[in-house]
């Protein structure tokens, strides 16, 4: 029998009627592999659960503890989600343009995870402003993220991309790794202990299949090579999947995304920039645009240089897509309503014979 607290579960209700506690550790469409008392086991979706999931837009995903019906000859039914301690969330995106972020929906990740690995890689495709984006979606969480830099025996100054990132990133730990000399390595340890999970994320190509490898000491993932004009890779991992580490620490790795779409991140903003928003009050005005008004505080620090410019643009656009997905989140589930409104009444309309001729 397998303890589940080893996968970090931590019993919060009794399971009943014959149903035992799982977690969900692998992840193909509608098709799942759970560990349970009893092992790793296939597990679909109970129809009923289906049903009130897509309604809600809250189907498992890796990560999640869940309570099955076991079965021991066939697939095991999943009948209830068990309430998230974390989940890393985006909008669900299917064009790289913000106009086209289908933001009334929320697409989770992984979930109940402890640390948020947010990983890039030190070649031509490094860039700051992804990092700070991820990093805002990462304290949305509601873990802890830490910023991984990958093939840092490809540069000379290392430490000055640290730099840069920590500059960035007040109060986030940045570690400079490589997954091939073993550089750096040592400073994981601590996120390493047993029963915790970490979540990698990262573009394709920064190295989260050579870190992973690295970790579990065997080939559990193919790693492909990147392109040399820009640096960037195809997807090596093409699925969600929890892998236990011989700590006892656990890793959910996740497909390298190309677009990630802030979703109810207004909190998690402030808290990235906390000692931007932190000038808001010493402006004369409370309502202050910072762009002309006298006594800003905001363009006091722009021209001063305490406030580099760079990191103010990189306020703003996050502002604005946090904003514009918020906004269209709330009208789609207005229009949504509208349309729950219309169809009832369409529907008591015919039982009445109201629209009889």
């Amino acid at each position: 029998m397998i303890d589940l607290k080893q996968y970090g579960y931590v019993e919060s209700e009794m399971p009943e009627n014959g149903l035992i506690p799982a977690r969900v550790v692998e992840q193909h469409r509608s098709q799942y592999i759970v560990i349970c008392p009893q092992g790793e086991v296939q597990a679909v979706l109970k129809g009923s659960f289906v049903h009130e999931a897509k309604v809600k837009d809250d189907l498992p995903c890796v990560g999640d503890y869940v309570f099955i019906r076991y079965n021991e000859s066939g697939p095991s039914l999943i009948e209830k989600l068990l309430p998230r301690r974390t989940k890393f969330s985006r909008a669900d995106i299917f064009s790289g343009s913000i106009g086209h972020i289908k933001a009334d929906r929320e697409q989770v990740v992984a979930a109940n995870f402890d640390y948020v690995f947010i990983i890039s890689s030190l070649n031509h495709d490094f860039n700051v402003n992804r990092i700070v984006r991820y990093l805002t979606q990462g304290w949305q969480s509601g873990a802890q993220p830490v910023v991984i830099l990958t093939k840092a025996d490809l540069v000379e100054n290392a430490d000055e991309f640290i730099s840069k990132v920590e500059n960035a990133a007040s109060g986030v730990p940045v570690h400079g790794i490589s997954s091939h000399t073993g550089l750096g390595l040592e400073q994981l340890e601590e996120y390493l202990e047993p029963e915790k999970t970490i979540v990698f994320l990262g573009m394709s190509g920064v190295g989260k299949s050579s870190l992973l490898n690295v970790l579990m000491g065997e080939d559990v993932m193919a790693v492909k090579a990147i392109r040399e004009d820009d640096s960037r890779g195809r997807h090596t991992t093409t699925h969600r999947q929890l892998f236990m580490l011989s700590s006892g620490g656990m890793v959910i790795d996740t497909p390298g995304m190309r677009e990630l779409g802030l979703y109810g991140a207004e909190e998690a903003l402030s808290h990235n920039f906390s000692y931007i928003e932190e000038l808001f009050s010493n402006c004369r005005f409370s309502n202050c645009s910072h762009v002309s008004e006298p006594d800003c505080a905001v363009n006091k620090a722009l021209e001063d240089g305490s406030l580099p410019h760079e990191q103010w643009e990189r306020y703003c656009t996050q502002v604005k897509e946090v904003r514009f997905i918020e906004d269209k989140t709330e009208f789609m589930r207005e229009k949504k309503e509208w349309a729950k409104e219309i169809s009832k009444f369409t529907k008591k309309k015919k039982k009445s014979g109201g629209f009889k001729r």
